[in-house]
């Protein structure tokens, strides 16, 4: 079983978790709306002996302002775009760089680009349908103050297993 840390948007669920939960894999099974940091990460067998480190390293980040003004797309997935996006990246490396057998995503992507999936689908015209319904109930604004630690379990469903407060103390 995997793990994953993310930062869940709770603000983000009233405008998307009906979407997320018909349109995304992993809302069906326990997934919050969530800007990922570094999935995946430890095996969740191994999590406790990564808890306390990967919690002082969110700790050593501050708090921050985020705002989803507009959507976005990849070829399949309809995302809501962060704004700043740069303190995820600054997380994501902190991480990975700690954890360097866990890069992002496997190391499929070249680049990480933090987001926020409202909806996966081969369908373009699905996915303008969608983002015609979000955008006009954007921006989204939150402080995000901190990060979570979820864990997947039997047949693929994740919950949450710890809070990591960002605290900008090093």
């Amino acid at each position: 079983m995997r793990s994953a840390v993310v930062v869940a948007v709770r603000e983000a669920e009233p405008v998307v978790r009906e979407w997320r939960l018909r349109h995304t894999h992993d809302a069906p099974l326990g997934m919050p709306a969530h800007v990922t940091v570094l999935f995946p990460f430890v095996p969740s067998d191994r999590i406790a002996e990564a808890e306390a480190r990967v919690a002082e390293l969110v700790a050593a980040a501050p708090p921050f302002d985020l705002v989803f003004a507009s959507t976005a797309r990849f070829p399949h997935v309809l995302y809501l775009d962060p704004e700043p996006a740069h303190p995820f990246l600054a997380l994501t490396e902190a991480i990975a760089t700690e954890w360097p057998e866990h890069p992002p995503y496997e190391g499929v992507h070249e680049t990480v680009v933090p987001h926020l999936t409202v909806a996966e689908s081969e369908d373009p015209a699905l996915l303008d349908r969608i983002a015609a319904e979000v955008e006009p109930r954007l921006p989204i604004a939150t402080r995000v103050r901190e990060a979570s630690l979820f864990v997947e379990e039997g047949e693929g469903h994740w919950r949450e297993h710890s809070r990591l407060p960002l605290s900008g103390q090093p």
